[in-house]
């Protein structure tokens, strides 16, 4: 009780979370001091039991957003720090330090569990177990014998459980998932396939509930964020709040979401994979997962719409401009000009992590991986979805694309959600941009028109805002 350890940055920037630094106040004198200071993040520090060494989340010295994180001990009075799981293959997340180690929890493929560090062997090991679990917001007791956590999976809700740490038997304590009583919802089921250069991909699958595959269904391919997203068989994932899957699926369409190269829970290498390379190798997997399906026999070639948030979005702008494989698109938040990113996110670093140098020391990257580069190939019908006052992907991009498309003719639709910036928080909001969806694939995916017209054009400016 003498002395708080905390993490801060160096300045008030928000892509300053990556200097963050380690440090040790004492609480009757008011003195701070330095204690953890690598080049790289460090962050989340954690007291041994004893109160003589303090555990915490590391970059290593390296300032990265796709390299393995990982996790530092250090002793209170200082000195050099001893990185505990060089040998673990993903981003370690610090949780507890008890007396029979230190855990944390990490993605494993398309499961998430706990995980303990033996400090006399250093070995690591699985607290839970489970293919498809997705086990997070651990609780350990005082002594560290008893855990309680949620657990989702493909059939269920997120429900608390609690068990034995020595013994991982779940045992339920809520009842979420008894609301689903009765209602016809989709399945979902993880999937594989080869990309163009042959990466393995996974993915997720999501099918209605009465599906036949002796028939030809609507294929809609659902894009994360990140790139270092991730998307589980799980019964809901906050992608929903924009995309209607469930309804979706219950009107006869087959949903892909891919964890395409750059995705979370596969490792360091994988997530490399897109390093100088985005847009060009996650078009790759997208389009050989809608070959994959395709091939199945279920998929109607016709049919096939794209869209995503965030990066997804860029993915999907990739996508409009350069693909004549897909009926439609939807761009929510999307990157079309990296250059335009560089000067004007509020994560400038992002730019020189994935495409390795500024804009003016490697154009050409820059025009690679751009997809206003490719404008003169768009036909797809493309609906355009932005936040006002997006300072992580800023509007400029959306507006690049929509004056490109418009110049080619191409169908298009840009709605501005007025007030917000880079995610759309607000519950009717959010009905909205899911609304706006539903409408925009119905029409082009199904042959609909609207029930009533749901973008309005402003007097002298001819984009469509809501």
């Amino acid at each position: 009780g003498k002395t708080i350890a905390f993490d801060a940055n160096p300045d008030s920037l928000l892509k300053s979370f990556s200097k963050s630094d380690i440090y040790l106040l004492d609480v009757a004198g008011k003195e701070i001091k330095p204690l953890v200071t690598t080049e790289g993040p460090d962050s989340g520090p954690v007291w041994s039991p004893c109160g003589k060494y303090i555990a915490f989340g590391t970059g290593k010295g390296v300032d990265s957003y796709f390299l393995n994180s990982g996790i530092g001990v250090v002793p209170v009075e200082g000195g050099d720090p001893v990185y505990l799981t060089d040998a673990f293959d993903e981003d370690p997340g610090l949780a507890y330090w008890k007396e029979e180690g230190i855990y944390f929890s990490a993605f494993q493929g398309m499961s998430r569990h706990l995980f303990r560090i033996d400090l006399s062997s250093r070995d690591i090991s699985p607290v839970t177990s489970g293919e498809g679990m997705v086990v997070s917001g651990f609780s350990l007791s005082e002594d560290g014998k008893r855990m309680a956590f949620s657990y989702v999976d493909a059939d269920h809700f997120s429900e608390i459980y609690y068990s034995d740490v020595a013994e991982f038997e779940p045992k339920v304590l809520t009842s979420y998932s008894d609301q689903l009583e009765g209602w016809r919802l989709s399945t979902k089921e993880a999937i594989s396939w080869k990309s163009t250069d042959g990466t393995e991909i996974t993915g997720v699958l999501v099918k209605p509930d009465d599906f036949d595959a002796s028939k030809k269904y609507p294929l809609l391919v659902v894009i994360h964020g990140g790139p270092t997203g991730i998307d589980f068989p799980m019964r809901f994932d906050s992608i929903n709040n924009y995309y209607p899957l469930e309804q979706w699926c219950a009107k006869g369409a087959v949903v892909l979401m891919p964890n395409y190269r750059g995705s979370a829970g596969f490792g360091e290498a994988f997530r490399s994979l897109n390093y100088r390379n985005l847009g060009v190798g996650d078009y790759w997997d997208v389009i050989s997962g809608v070959d994959h399906l395709i091939g199945q026999g279920f998929v109607d070639p016709e049919k096939v719409g794209a869209m995503g948030w965030s990066q997804g979005g860029y993915i999907s702008a990739y996508i409009t401009t350069f693909s004549d494989r897909f009926a439609a698109v939807s761009v929510g938040a999307g990157i079309s000009d990296w250059v335009d990113y560089y000067y004007r996110t509020d994560i400038t670093p992002f730019c020189v992590h994935y495409l390795g140098d500024t804009p003016w020391a490697d154009p050409d990257v820059y025009s690679k991986t751009s997809p206003m580069t490719h404008i003169n190939k768009a036909q797809t019908p493309t609906l355009i979805q932005h936040g006002e006052n997006d300072a992580r992907v800023p509007i400029n991009n959306a507006h690049k694309l929509y004056r490109g498309l418009k110049d080619r003719g191409i169908p298009v639709k840009f709605v501005i959600y007025k007030g917000f910036g880079h995610g759309i928080s607000k519950p009717k909001e959010r009905l909205a941009v899911l609304t706006h969806n539903w409408r925009w694939f119905g029409k082009y995916i199904w042959g609909e028109e609207p029930e009533e017209e749901v973008f309005e054009e402003e007097k002298g400016n001819d984009t469509e805002k809501k």
